[in-house]
């Protein structure tokens, strides 16, 4: 089985104290420490331990600059067996369209029997998958924590539906999944393992490579734009009500009244 895994370098947020940069364009990205978002690392767990079962071949692709080469190296080291960087200054501020547009264009090159992609990366607008798998035309499964290989044309999905519920349906192949976390358990990368591939080509694709006019992804060609990113301001803190049970909903009441959240 083919097997294609869209990854994301992003900010480690458990290394950085996030703030907003000085223009209000973008969060303060100096001296930021990256790693590969979370949830595209369970999806590359879970398509090395397909091709552990059935076989094939795991690639994992990344649309990014030079540095984004780091998290293909590690996700190769953690046991994909190739890695596609696409990068072109043409694709700088692509919205999610634009990532699905050059992503669908890097999967037309090749031929995959499956592409998955982590539920969120793009801002927290899961929205990536959902588009190149309409571009694609193909079968799409979001939010999938269990995945089961039927035959070579068919896969038994679940999904993480709503109250905590399990939705298990059949899917045809080729097909795009969105991995949630928790579907596996992601295994430890050591030291040998990033040796090992620190010298292994990567191909650079851009766009012409790709066939993508450039006006139609990057700034250029993005319906949705960052306006301007804020900080919350703070209120004068939690104000505590007393009394019976009673008497703090006529309290609550009378302070949403006075506040507009009730009329």
């Amino acid at each position: 089985m083919e097997i294609l895994v869209c990854v994301k370098r992003v900010p480690d947020t458990s290394e950085n104290e996030i703030e907003v940069g000085s223009d209000g364009q973008d969060i303060d990205r100096d001296d930021l420490v990256y790693s590969v978002n979370e949830w595209d690392n369970y999806a590359v767990e879970e398509a090395i331990q397909i091709v552990d079962k059935v076989g094939g071949k795991v690639t994992v692709v990344t649309v990014g600059d030079d540095e984004s080469e780091e998290v293909l190296r590690r996700e190769m080291a953690m046991g994909a067996n190739e890695g596609i960087l696409l990068s072109d200054d043409a694709f700088e501020s692509s919205d999610g369209k634009g990532i699905a547009a050059i992503l669908k264009a890097a999967v037309e090159k090749g031929s995959y029997d499956l592409i998955m992609t982590g539920a969120q990366a793009d801002a927290g607008a899961g929205q990536v998958g959902g588009m190149l798998a309409a571009m694609l035309d193909q079968p799409y499964a979001s939010l999938v924590n269990s995945i089961e290989v039927i035959d070579d044309k068919k896969l038994k999905v679940g999904r993480e539906i709503e109250g905590g519920n399990q939705e298990m349906n059949e899917i045809q192949m080729p097909c795009v999944l969105s991995i949630q976390t928790g579907i596996n358990e992601p295994r430890y990368v050591g030291i040998r393992g990033i040796r090992k591939v620190a010298s292994v080509d990567i191909p650079v694709l851009g766009a012409s490579d790709l066939g993508i006019d450039s006006g139609s992804v990057g700034n250029a060609g993005a319906s949705v734009k960052v306006q301007d990113y804020f900080v919350p301001v703070f209120g004068d803190g939690a104000e505590m009500l007393e009394g019976s049970t009673e008497e703090i909903i006529d309290k609550l009441i009378e302070l949403l009244k006075a506040q507009g959240g009730l009329k």
